[in-house]
């Protein structure tokens, strides 16, 4: 698409979008003047569906009206109340049905998923993750090998090339190609949580498992926000958060991912709970454990419920929407438009971390501005007095997330013009 450096333009983009009305299924916070505000930090925590309290109100009615009796009564039994949401989340990820289950939090999940998939012995011992992994992934890996009897060099953390900030295929391929006898776990990054960066996981992943590594795939910010393959591309499992792009509330309960070639594997170490057994079996209440043959095997514990309530109203909006590719194509002529603004109207003046390749990215730009801390920091701040909500990273990079399902493009427009007019103002 050629862009244009007019408001004219942009009103004609969001005229022209075929995903225009879903911006009025969401509640827009407002700044003081009563305006929507700029929100640009889906990233961080997705917008709240305007369906989500009637969701959330059937069952606290149905809580009150049935007592106990509404985990089998109603349209959403809470016995079965996670089972409504796997032909969704499999569609999102690209998974068989069986292959999701939500559950717990993502770092949890990540822990579960490191008693199966994480086995280290005296030769193979080693996890392998980025240098720039979100800190909870970092202090889980690290306390597993902790946990096992192995020192902190059991965790490789891989590094872009001198003078680079982004990694390539070729930066996992060389360290794989250097140690991977010893690596037990390779850990990606579906989307890079400060540059945006997408991981190339389809191309990594075979290229760890053809060196007898095991692959897992932390999707936070890959969820929602771009098209997956994990069934396809041969993932052994996944982890995710439901609050960023699948916008269902802050501590939303969260979703993992375990390929089908690993239900049924009789040698498979996991930690068990009684909502892992399987259903035939377990309310004859054994003191064996029966695993499910399906992701639910993991599952430790009944979900709660009302974060559940969340997640469907979420996935309703997916449905009516069509799934990820609708989405992905406006996102991407987002983020193009914003990085075309951001080097028509302040070149020289700040740097786009993110990839500049729109397919090598997702739904988010990271901007590093030029000035020096303390003045990027006043710039942040004017910001966020004139109605931007976006994400400070220190000393000086400003995440910004333009969603397709609320975002406009006359969001991106204005958010350039404050932008230029703090950079002036600090400036000057």
């Amino acid at each position: 698409m050629k862009f244009e450096n007019s408001e004219s333009f942009a009103r004609d983009l969001d005229e022209r979008d075929p995903l225009k009305a879903y911006r009025d299924q969401f509640y827009i916070p407002k700044q003081k003047n009563g305006e929507d505000e700029f929100y640009f930090c889906g990233n961080s925590l997705g917008l709240q569906p305007t369906s989500c309290q009637r969701y959330l109100q059937q069952e606290l009615e149905k809580w009150q009206e049935l007592g106990v009796k509404g985990h089998m009564r109603g349209e959403f039994p809470w016995m079965h109340h996670h089972e409504f949401l796997v032909d969704d989340l499999a569609m999102i990820v690209g998974a068989q049905p069986q292959e999701v289950v939500p559950m717990n939090s993502l770092t949890t999940n990540l822990h579960l998923m490191m008693v199966s998939f994480y086995r280290p012995s005296a030769s193979r011992y080693k996890i392998l993750i980025e240098d720039h992994a979100f800190p909870s992934d970092q202090y889980a890996a690290m306390s597993q090998i902790k946990f096992h009897g192995f020192e902190e060099d059991a965790l490789i953390r891989l590094k872009p090339k001198p003078g680079k900030q982004l990694l390539s295929h070729e930066d996992w391929k060389e360290v794989l190609d250097r140690e991977g006898e010893q690596i037990a776990l390779v850990l990606l990054p579906g989307v890079q949580y400060y540059t945006g960066q997408v991981c190339p996981m389809k191309e990594v992943t075979a290229y760890a498992q053809n060196r007898g590594s095991m692959v897992g795939i932390d999707l936070a910010h890959a969820v929602g926000n771009i098209p997956l393959s994990l069934h396809d591309w041969d993932v052994d499992f996944a982890v995710w958060c439901h609050y960023k792009y699948l916008n269902s509330g802050p501590g939303a309960v969260g979703g993992c991912f375990v390929h089908k070639k690993h239900h049924t594997d009789p040698l498979m170490h996991r930690f068990a709970g009684w909502w892992g057994h399987d259903k035939s079996t377990r309310f004859k209440m054994g003191d064996t454990f029966i695993p499910s043959a399906s992701a639910e095997a993991w599952q430790l514990s009944n979900p709660p419920i009302l974060s559940v309530a969340a997640i469907r109203a979420s996935m309703q909006v997916f449905r009516e929407v069509g799934g990820i590719d609708p989405l992905r194509k406006k996102s991407v002529d987002l983020t193009s438009f914003l990085e075309f603004l951001l080097q028509t109207r302040l070149s020289g003046k700040l740097g786009i971390v993110s990839p500049r390749d729109p397919s090598q990215r997702g739904c988010q730009l990271s901007i590093e501005l030029q000035a020096n801390p303390a003045n990027s920091k006043q710039i942040f701040g004017f910001l966020l007095q004139n109605g931007v909500t976006a994400d400070w990273r220190e000393p000086n990079v400003m995440r910004v997330a333009p969603v397709p399902l609320y975002n406009r493009f006359m969001d991106v427009y204005r958010f350039v013009e404050l932008l230029e007019e703090g950079v002036s103002n600090v400036r000057s």
